[in-house]
């Protein structure tokens, strides 16, 4: 018995074994003579973000093994530098590139249109003016208009020459006339039938396909793989890591002024009731969320949030180094704004132009806006949190200590004081620290400005504070 039931297992197991191979096969045949096409979206402004997804896409194509890659477009443009970078992207792709320009191909979106092999249109759709401009609208110094124009012939002339044959005479054209992209940068350029001098050039879908600057209208990623020749195809696409997407969302504007807000909050806090802890602890935390996703983005700069740690650090040493509050302080604000609100803006080292003003005074609002609204809701909340009827009224003393049992507010040492002298230890600004018999002292200076090692006298002693004045003629060698 035991025997037939191995038989019988064995018979089992090779048939199962042949049923999967050959389940294998069905399955991968038809995948074998299928396309394989790998498709990205650029449907947002050019700028850091869409230069790193188009890296890691077309390196996913390459992984892959993708017969085509193909950019689903609707975009009105962005910065010349990530859109020249996706350019070049484009032209050294192995695999040929498509595009489907789905509306808007406008500005940055006509240069990396233009970089593609094939360029397909909706009906409706439009590709060009891509005149570079401030934030304004206006348009820039030629000198910009000059590279971006050269940019686009040269990418028109990346995709070579047809060759047409005219009664025995070979003649060579261009596949995308360069001076066609020229003049979607230029008002000033005239082609004969297609535009006139003081016009940036856009073109319809059949414009475009009367020019040689578009291979077809389609509306759908369907059709325009039908009207390419491709039957059958698989496509894959791209899906952004979680890391894009936590960046994209932290960089809401909404998010940024509450992290704004914790961190303000947060050095507030500790500064109220030092040793704790946990209020510079959710700080940290949170301008490591504020700055990370701006530094990936590409807009923190290093230089930027080093001028935000050298203010923390200044603010540090004002109030629990030097007495008062002065030159160190004030700085250290400064600082501490400056590298908030520059982190917000795409900028280059200290290149700031005309197209960065209103971005920055934006950014300035929204710091000066959030840290004025932490300061005002950390005052309120800790006069809140710690109510004795509060969740945390237990971490407060309760206990009122009144004056007719005994008890007083300060350390009444300092009227014995009065009328002795002593020598300033660290400079009165009008606050420091002064030596009086052998003991250290807070003090005010009543004289405003007295220098270090100056012999001083007290004349008051009110609210725990010791008052002094320059002694006469009497300063110390």
């Amino acid at each position: 018995m035991n025997n037939i039931r191995r038989f019988l297992l064995i018979i089992f197991s090779i048939s199962l074994a042949f049923q999967l191979m050959a389940n294998q096969s069905a399955d991968s045949i038809p995948e074998i003579n299928k396309t394989q096409v790998y498709k990205f979206d650029i449907k947002r402004e050019i700028g850091p973000a869409v230069w790193r997804q188009t890296k890691d896409a077309l390196q996913e194509a390459v992984e892959w093994n993708a017969d085509i890659i193909l950019i689903h477009m609707n975009t009105y443009g962005g910065t010349v530098i990530h859109a020249d970078s996706i350019r070049t992207a484009i032209l050294n792709s192995k695999i040929p590139v498509y595009v489907f320009i789905d509306n808007n191909a406008a500005s940055a979106g006509a240069l990396i249109s233009i970089a593609c092999d094939s360029i397909y249109m909706r009906t409706g759709a439009n590709i060009g003016a891509a005149t570079v401009v401030n934030q304004t609208g206006a348009a820039m110094p030629d000198k910009y208009q000059s590279y971006m124009r050269s940019t686009m012939r040269a990418t028109a002339e990346s995709h070579g020459k047809d060759t047409l044959i005219q009664k025995g005479d070979t003649i060579y054209k261009w596949r995308r006339d360069p001076l066609i992209a020229e003049a979607m940068v230029d008002p000033r350029t005239y082609i004969e039938n297609v535009i006139d001098t003081g016009k940036v050039l856009t073109f319809t879908p059949a414009e475009a396909i009367k020019n040689g600057y578009c291979e077809g209208i389609a509306n759908s990623v369907e059709e325009v793989l039908a009207k390419a020749g491709i039957k059958e195809y698989t496509i894959k696409k791209y899906e952004p890591t979680g890391i894009e997407k936590m960046i994209d969302f932290m960089i809401n504007p909404i998010l940024q002024g509450i992290l704004i807000m914790i961190i303000i909050g947060g050095i507030y806090f500790e500064l109220q009731t030092p040793g704790i802890g946990f209020p510079i602890l959710a700080s940290a935390i949170a301008a490591v969320l504020y700055f990370s996703p701006l530094y990936l983005e590409g807009m923190a700069e290093n230089w930027e949030i080093l001028l935000f740690v050298a203010g923390v650090i200044l603010l540090a040493l004002e109030i629990f180094v030097i007495p008062g509050f002065g030159v160190a302080g004030i700085s250290g604000i400064i600082l501490i704004i400056t590298g908030l609100a520059l982190s917000l803006v795409d900028n280059v080292a200290f290149d700031f132009e005309p197209r960065h003003i209103r971005a920055l005074l934006g950014a300035i609002m929204l710091v000066v806006f959030s840290m004025l609204a932490s300061i005002l809701g950390s005052i309120y909340a800790s006069k809140r949190l710690f109510a004795t009827n509060s969740f945390l009224g237990h971490l407060a003393l309760g206990t009122i200590e009144k004056s007719e049992d005994g008890y007083v507010s300060v350390d009444m040492k300092g009227k014995s004081l009065i009328g002795k002298t002593g020598t300033v230890l660290s400079v009165l600004r009008p606050s420091g620290k002064v030596f009086i018999e052998n003991q250290i002292y807070d003090a005010k200076s009543e004289d405003g400005f007295i220098d270090k090692d100056t012999l001083i006298e007290v004349i008051r002693f009110e609210s725990g504070q010791v008052y002094v004045i320059k002694k006469e003629d009497d300063e110390l060698n």
